[in-house]
């Protein structure tokens, strides 16, 4: 492709994606599409010839956007916000279009000192002590595997530079039982072993009991094991649960643990000053991460790692041959020894897009706009018969469950759970996700999390999504 058919082509792409984001509020917002249906449409193998670039645009027209499933619908609350800032788009498309490839400082200047300084005003807009210096990385879970080996290798001394972990005992990671499947993914890669893996119980509220930890990590010393790590959630998955933070660094520095916080969706809320009470005591961990690529706008994939001894994350991750040595080492970071990939794309060019364009104060606006929507629904579910808040709402993540009365089995309201939850989806309606929680009864049940932080959603959407909610419940959808 010439740069002049670039030109035109491109010009025809982002009129559709504007033009997509226009009317995006009046498409269904789960895909309607079958297993297979999109790939029974496309050849088995790729052209011969080359295509007309318009032919591929009339392909995504036709083709992919009937069948998608709507992340930036206004009406979207499943899973967790996904949003795509388009100033954030722009910063991702620059990013390709440059064409920067990041092994070394040398490699491309720009790519290294742009991470450098859009780390450190994210930093700054978190309320994080200078004590902290950041690296992005593609997601969580990649952050977090990051963090157990560096966990890893401060209880072992380094083990990895000399005959491993095979001599050093069991070393135990210890977490909430509503922490994300990552951080089991994590202590797999890294070595540790499910049976290494301790999930603890929760409190009334499902931030995990510290007390509980405690004795946990106490049987496992009495047991000849090495605690190595305590992974704290400044927001769960499932219903954005709060883990006292304070706390568990005191535990952490008791049993001279490693503390990580997950800060991945939450995260994003400490942008709020109002907020920050929600993970106090977070100067007093390791590592933390928050993606930005979730509640705060910028295009997947962008994930920040913080650390507070980056001599001891370079010491873990890094290798030194001798064709990516330059003159510049020592004087800029090599971010190839800050996380497992040597090559890095220009991630920051989004969030430094997206930070510039929108503004700290832009948004802070519209994650307060999505807190205060959230707790009008969570008002209407306290005040409505028969519907439950099942869990605290902490930001902008709702946990309801609705107990009919003729209802009295747990399977049958289980069954009536992802009934009406599946009506709503399958309506195109809304979009929402069903999900399990053990309850301090001891049951488990399902229920159906509410996850409002799309970038369009306004109250209006709200106020429609319950109208939609007691409709479904009636069987009038």
């Amino acid at each position: 492709m010439t740069p002049d058919e670039f030109r035109k082509a491109g010009h025809e792409l982002i009129e559709l994606i504007a033009d997509y984001r226009e009317q995006v509020a009046d498409m269904p917002v789960r895909s309607s599409a079958a297993v297979g249906e999109v790939l029974r449409q496309m050849p088995e193998s790729a052209p011969i010839e080359a295509e007309p670039a318009s032919n591929v645009i009339k392909d995504v027209e036709n083709l992919l956007l009937p069948h998608l499933t709507h992340w930036q619908h206004p009406s979207f609350h499943a899973y967790f916000p996904a949003n795509a800032e388009l100033s954030s788009v722009l910063g991702d498309l620059l990013s390709s279009g440059l064409g920067q490839l990041g092994l070394n400082w040398q490699s491309s200047p720009p790519l290294t000192e742009v991470e450098q300084v859009t780390c450190d005003w994210l930093r700054q807009a978190l309320g994080l002590s200078v004590d902290w210096q950041g690296v992005i990385q593609d997601t969580a879970s990649t952050a977090t595997l990051v963090a157990l080996l560096c966990a890893r290798e401060k209880s072992t001394g380094f083990a990895q530079m000399s005959d491993g972990v095979r001599t050093c005992g069991e070393l135990v990671v210890y977490s909430s039982q509503q922490a994300h499947s990552s951080i089991m993914k994590a202590s797999l890669l890294a070595g540790f072993g499910q049976n290494s893996v301790r999930a603890c119980a929760v409190n009334a509220d499902f931030s995990i009991d510290v007390h509980a930890l405690a004795e946990m990590i106490e049987q496992d010393l009495a047991a000849g094991r090495k605690p190595c790590a305590i992974v704290g959630c400044t927001g769960t998955t499932a219903i954005t649960a709060m883990d006292d933070i304070e706390q568990l660094a005191q535990l952490a520095e008791i049993y001279n643990c490693w503390l990580h916080v997950d800060g991945a969706m939450a995260g994003s809320a400490m942008i709020l000053p109002e907020m920050r009470h929600l993970w106090q005591g977070v100067e007093q961990a390791d590592s933390i991460v928050i993606n930005p690529h979730k509640w705060l706008g910028t295009v997947f994939d962008c994930s920040v790692y913080y650390v507070r001894d980056v001599e001891h994350l370079v010491r873990v991750m890094s290798t030194n041959p001798s064709y990516l040595q330059t003159s510049a080492d020592g004087q800029a970071p090599n971010y190839r020894d800050w996380g497992i990939p040597l090559g890095r794309r220009f991630r920051a060019m989004k969030l430094w897009w997206l930070l510039r364009c929108e503004g700290v104060s832009g948004l802070q606006q519209r994650l307060r706009r999505d807190i205060d929507n959230a707790r009008w629904l969570a008002q209407q579910i306290e005040q409505a018969e028969h519907w439950r808040l099942i869990a605290p709402v902490a930001l902008q993540t709702v946990c309801i469950i609705h107990e009919p009365p003729h209802i009295t089995t747990a399977e049958q309201l289980d069954n009536h759970t992802q009934s009406w939850c599946e009506a709503i989806n399958s309506s195109g309606e809304a979009m929402l996700t069903p999900a399990t929680i053990t309850e301090n009864d001891g049951e488990t049940r399902w229920m159906v999390r509410v996850s409002i932080g799309a970038l369009k959603t306004e109250r209006l959407h709200i106020e429609h999504l319950w109208q939609v909610l007691q409709k479904s419940v009636a069987g009038q959808l």
